[in-house]
């Protein structure tokens, strides 16, 4: 019968092993003198049927003749043979076996031959096991070596003697130690026993490596191995496996640092911190010190212009060597490198510059030899020298030295490197854009603001702007502060929500509109109505450019207007969707004023209300944009608490006062502009106001002449009598004539003498060229010559036509 073939997957054992082959003696003459019970079970014949019969006669077949034939002639020439033939079943089936022949001489001198067989499949099997076992310790690439239990060499192959630098058959006896060096020998031997141990076999660890032979050279070596055990479980020991996986370690490890990279450089729009975020990134994985030189106009947000001459300024520096940072040059230094260096002839060509063996030549490789000599001594042995280039301009270069680590640069690491360095010069292109587009802006913002407040008499003020973080971009925040007539001031605060030029554009035109309807003397609720009619306008224009919706950073703007005279003390002022003031009276009470909600400008179709106050003399208005107390991380209830403490002292300076709101408010960054305005009011005393109802009789202009001479007599003011009785008279003419009781006039001494000139028309007077054959018309024109200003403002009652004469 058929030997049982083993279990898929299993080795099975030496098919001509003694114990379980079959075998057969044939004589000098192919007669069967010899039948082992095996070869009976193999092949179904018994001894009886077997022995004394020609093995030609009974096991071969016809058709297998000649390859029999072929086989025997070979045995008698070699005087042994081993190969598969078909052999004649009892049955009548063919058997395919393996035969292994041996040529026997007995003691007569005659010959026999002893015959061992085993099923083909078996043998098959068997040499098939044996060519892979030849091929692990022969041709396999991945090291393979058999330990002991007390993990010395049995036995490696042909790769680890490679890789060991050592023949295969003097690794017999030896321990790993012997041509490893460092801490990882006492890795490796740890897994090894852990192995040994516990039987769970180890399956592709990645350890780092160096051999004896190459110390300055770092592999990393993935491990697998499992335990040799006796078929009675006796502990054999260990067989190991060694693969070089160190060009696929490092690639997956430059992958991964390059992902690192696409999410760690670029996350601001700030030149520096990109610079700062490149060397973070860099050191050590890919090299032990890192410096970014960026050409001066790139700092500046300028076009940078490619030359090896111009200067550069060191953004980001960092190094992991001891001392290294003591001979490169500081972060913010400017200085030119010399042409010998390597990395004025990376700006040169704007190619990559690659050095090694410093050591052996320490020339030019820093700013300047001393230094170069110094960093060798540190260790410096590699450099390597990468242009930024972004969108075809050269904004600087990156530098990378190794010292620590002993593998010098190779071209995967230029690789890599250049790909750091496009990102970045991409990143830092971005971020000199936009310091660019932000300077400019912030520029035009700056120049729209007032820098100077003029000094009036009406209040004592003091400001601060502070502008958006620069990531946010800047806004369209405003202030103001506007004489007008009748020693009366105009307080202003606006806000266009939005950022960028766009936005500062916006609140230089809506700023100048502002100063025009002011000069008007319109009422804080007119003025706002022909904000509200402009910004209408201005976006009607611009989806009319563009075609599309209109702009929302104008729409969005609001605006607080007030209106203050010193001579009464009162103040009026409206708002459009802007925060009403805060008020803290001179006793220290505070509370934000109950002003209509007037909508954003821009909205249209919705009145504007105002509302009349009474200040006292001292009092604190606090006018101010959004951004001062609305932030992300502050509730408005914590921002109007705070704003309550810094302005709880109504009678400390003003600078004081600004200081103290922003430091309890805005101590760090704001993402949005700050536009803060702050006011103390003052009341003109009653001895610089003179008042006078006239009659409204041909007698009016005799009597204001004479009321004007008194008074300004009094205040020492006569060589203004002059012009001021003559504008008075021609004023009050005007009125009798041409406008309603009643009529009344008013003197004021502030910073100019005011003469008003009020009645019940809302007529007002025009000034014109008399012709030479007119007889009237020559008032207002002599008015204006003799004057610095004049003007016309309305009042719920009629008008009032004031002169402002310079004091001296």
């Amino acid at each position: 019968m058929d030997a049982p073939l083993p279990a898929f997957g299993e080795a099975p054992e030496d098919p001509f092993a003694v114990a379980r082959s079959a075998w057969a003696v044939l004589d000098d003459r192919g007669r069967v003198v010899g039948w082992s019970e095996r070869a009976e079970a193999l092949l179904g014949y018994r001894p009886g049927e077997a022995l004394g019969r020609a093995a030609a006669e009974f096991l071969v077949h016809p058709a297998d003749r000649d390859a029999v034939l072929d086989a025997v002639a070979e045995c008698e020439r070699e005087r042994g043979w081993y190969g598969l033939l078909p052999v004649l079943h009892r049955g009548g089936h063919r058997v395919e076996l393996g035969f292994r022949a041996r040529a026997v001489t007995r003691v007569d001198l005659r010959s026999e031959w002893f015959l061992v067989m085993a099923p083909a499949e078996e043998v098959t099997q068997w040499e098939t096991d044996r060519s892979v076992l030849d091929g692990l310790f022969r041709r396999s690439p991945i090291g393979l070596s058999v330990h002991a239990p007390d993990l010395s060499i049995l036995r490696v192959n042909r790769a680890i003697a490679r890789f060991s630098a050592v023949p295969v058959e003097e690794h017999r006896g030896r321990r790993m130690g012997d041509y490893l060096i460092g801490p990882d020998v006492e890795a490796v031997e740890t897994l090894l026993r852990r192995v040994l141990e516990t039987g769970e076999p180890l399956i592709f660890t990645e350890l780092p490596c160096r051999v004896r032979r190459e110390p300055d050279r770092e592999r990393m070596v993935a491990v697998s191995a499992f335990r040799m055990q006796a078929p009675s479980g006796r502990v054999l020991g260990v067989t190991q496996m060694v693969e070089d996986v160190t060009d696929r370690h490092r690639a997956r490890h430059r992958l991964a640092l390059l992902n690192r990279a696409s999410a760690r450089i670029g996350t601001t729009l700030d030149v520096a911190q990109t610079a700062r975020e490149l060397v973070d990134v860099a050191v050590p994985d890919l090299a032990d010190a890192v410096a970014v030189d960026l050409l001066e106009p790139v700092i500046r947000g300028e076009e940078p212009v490619s030359t090896v001459s111009g200067a550069v300024r060191r953004a980001a520096l960092q190094a992991v060597v001891q001392n290294a940072l003591d001979v490169m040059y500081p972060v913010g230094e400017v200085f030119s490198f010399d042409r010998r260096t390597p990395q004025a002839k990376c700006l040169d060509a704007q190619e990559p510059v690659l050095e090694f063996e410093l050591e052996s030549s320490p020339g030019w490789y820093f700013q300047d030899p001393e230094r170069s000599r110094r960093a060798v001594a540190l260790g410096a042995h590699s450099l390597l020298v990468v242009p930024l280039i972004a969108r075809g301009l050269l904004l600087g270069i990156v530098s990378l030295w190794r010292a620590r680590r002993p593998e010098a640069f190779e071209q995967d690491d230029l690789t890599l490197a250049e790909e750091f360095a496009a990102r970045a010069a991409v990143c830092i292109d971005n971020a000199r854009r936009f310091t660019q587009q932000h300077q400019a802006a912030l520029s035009l913002q700056r120049s729209l603001l007032p820098h100077v407040l003029a000094e009036h008499r009406a209040v004592e003020v003091a400001h601060r702007y502070l502008p958006a973080d620069p990531t946010a971009g800047i806004g369209g925040d405003w202030f103001d502060v506007i004489p007008l007539s009748g020693a009366r001031v105009a307080l202003v605060v606006g806000d266009v929500v939005g950022h960028g030029l766009h936005a500062a554009a916006t609140m230089g035109r809506l700023r100048a509109a502002v100063h025009t309807l002011a000069n008007l003397d319109l009422a804080p609720d007119e003025v706002l109505s022909h904000l509200d009619d402009l910004v209408n306008r201005l976006a009607d224009e611009q989806e009319g450019a563009d075609g599309g919706p209109p702009a929302q950073q104008i729409v969005g703007a609001t605006c607080l207007y007030a209106v203050y005279d010193p001579v009464t003390g009162q103040c009026t002022l409206a708002r459009a969707g802007h925060l009403p003031p805060a008020v803290v009276t001179p006793d220290g009470r505070f509370g934000l004023l109950d002003l209509p909600p007037g909508p954003p400008l821009g909205l249209g179709g919705l009145p504007f209300e105002a509302a009349e106050l009474q200040l006292a003399e001292g009092s604190l208005l606090a006018l101010f944009t959004d951004g001062l107390i609305e932030t992300r991380d502050r509730d408005l209830d914590i921002g109007l608490q705070r704003l309550r403490e810094a302005l709880g002292r109504p009678a400390r300076p003003l600078e004081e006062t600004c200081a103290a709101v922003q430091d309890a408010l805005l101590p760090g960054p704001s993402h949005d502009d700050v536009a803060l305005l702050i006011a103390r009011t003052r009341v003109l005393a009653a001895e610089n106001v003179a008042s006078w109802e006239l009659p409204a009789e041909p007698t009016a202009a005799s009597r204001a002449r004479e009321l004007t001479t008194a008074t300004l007599a009094a205040w020492g003011l006569d060589h203004l009598a002059f012009a001021a009785v003559l504008a008075v008279s021609e004023l009050v003419t005007n009125a009798y004539r041409y406008g309603g009781a009643p009529v009344i006039l008013r003197l004021i001494r502030d910073r100019f003498l005011i003469c008003e000139v009020s009645d019940g028309s809302s007529t007002a007077p025009h000034l014109r060229r008399a012709r030479m054959t007119d007889e009237g018309g020559r008032g207002l024109f002599l008015v204006a010559q003799l004057t610095e200003r004049w003007g016309t403002r309305y009042t719920r009652d009629g008008k009032t036509v004031w002169t402002e004469l310079p004091l001296p």
